[in-house]
Formats: C-alpha cells, sequence, structure tokens
C-alpha cells in the first residue's frame, strides 16, 4: 500500500475540519478522532515513553521498521488523544528524512493554535517536538549502520 504524501495527508485534514463551523463541533471531531486511535500496548505506558512538556499524560512510542517510523500512542486526556492522532496520521510510516522536513501546514489552517488552551498548546508543539526527535535519532543510527 502507497503512502500518501505528508501535505496530501494535511490536506485531507483540513477539509475535514473544514466542514465544521465553531470550535466545539472541532472539539468534538477531535474526540471522535480519539476513539479511534489504537491503544498503546499497556507496557509502554512507561516513564521512558511519557512525553515532557505536556499537562496531561501522553505516552509516545516509535518503532523502526523497514526504514520507516511507526508511531503509537496514548493520552489520558480526551482532546490530546485528539491531537496525537491527527499527528501520527500525519508521522506515522514515514522515513526520518520525511518527518524531519514536514512543515505542519494544517495546524494553523484548520485553527489548533489559536483555539487551544495555552497548555494543549504547548503541548502539542511538545509531542510534535518529540516525534521530530525520533526521527533524529533514527536517521542518526541508520547513517551509522
Amino acid at each position: 500500500m502507497e503512502t500518501k504524501p505528508i501535505r496530501q495527508v494535511q490536506e485531507e485534514i483540513v477539509d475535514e475540519f473544514s466542514v465544521f463551523d465553531n470550535w466545539m463541533d472541532k472539539y468534538n471531531y477531535l474526540i471522535e478522532l480519539s476513539r479511534d486511535l489504537p491503544a498503546i500496548d499497556a507496557k509502554h505506558k512507561t516513564e521512558e515513553h511519557l512525553i515532557k512538556g505536556c499537562q496531561s499524560k501522553v505516552w509516545l512510542r516509535a518503532e523502526w521498521d523497514n526504514g520507516k517510523i511507526h508511531f503509537t500512542a496514548d493520552s489520558d486526556a480526551i482532546i490530546t488523544r485528539g491531537l496525537i492522532a491527527l499527528l501520527i496520521r500525519v508521522f506515522s510510516n514515514r522515513t526520518p528524512e520525511e518527518i524531519m522536513e514536514a512543515d505542519l501546514e494544517f495546524i494553523d489552517q484548520i485553527g489548533l493554535r489559536e483555539n487551544l488552551s495555552p497548555t494543549r498548546s504547548n503541548g502539542l508543539l511538545a509531542m510534535l517536538k518529540q516525534m521530530k526527535l525520533y526521527a533524529v535519532a533514527f536517521d542518526a543510527a541508520k547513517n551509522k549502520e
């Protein structure tokens, strides 16, 4: 199965959110997305996988498989779980280079940055930063092989 380009996935997300007129509907959609996020294995809900900088607990795990990074995650907060579901949709099954070079325009285009509370906004940035750090680490390890 061919993976769609990151830009195309972002455009699809923007299209999905564009059907909602107000932020309550968009929040409800994030909650819906959170329900579709496959649960991370309980054994990975450890301090090692906990993202620093999030007010709620967010566990993020990255696995290297055939030159691509696969992410799994969970959160104890439903909106935050929806946010990480969006990021996983964009970044999972990508090469480190794709993740490192990606400019996530959908965050601003759907209004996340200005409509999230400051703590959730900081959490979103922390999740994004952690995913990019995984990409950098896997890229460095790959180049040592």
